[in-house]
């Protein structure tokens, strides 16, 4: 962010529900450059902003979507449930991007990673409840991750 002048503050904040919170701060060097990082250790998905600080001006920036990940185990489903009701009220289609997960409420956005494709989903069913499996994702779901049978991805939940 401009200018890049030496010894500004800038801040590193994750969006909560309710309001911006400041995970890092660092100056500025020399160059005006600065190096922001901060190690989550929780899964989560969050939008996340820099601010910079000169004086008694700000500088915003939105810089996307920070997403940290943990393995879980999931399959998928579809073909025999297609035009049946879902867990969460809706009716299962072909197309229909979702997982289902016993416990998350209803609407709850997740992003799954699998062979480097990422895709951020709505919680519409419940399940699975077969195996020590978390996530049972929608065909439409599998196909965009090239996901096959059952195994483990990345989620932020």
């Amino acid at each position: 962010m401009l200018p890049r002048v030496a010894g500004l503050v800038s801040y590193l904040q994750i969006r909560t529900a309710k309001r911006w919170v400041t995970i890092d701060r660092d100056r500025t060097g020399s160059q005006g450059r600065y190096r922001l990082k901060d190690k989550r250790t929780y899964p989560m998905s969050a939008r996340v902003r820099v601010v910079v600080r000169a004086g008694g001006d700000r500088a915003k920036r939105r810089i996307g979507r920070m997403n940290v990940y943990r393995s879980a185990l999931a399959s998928w489903y579809g073909p025999g449930f297609y035009g049946r009701r879902t867990g969460c009220g809706g009716t299962l289609g072909y197309s229909q991007l979702g997982v289902a997960h016993k416990t998350l409420p209803c609407g709850t956005k997740v992003t799954l990673r699998h062979n480097g494709r990422r895709v951020r989903v709505p919680v519409i069913d419940r399940g699975p409840y077969a195996g020590a499996r978390e996530y049972d994702l929608t065909s439409a779901t599998a196909r965009k991750l090239g996901f096959r049978g059952h195994g483990s991805i990345l989620t932020t939940r």
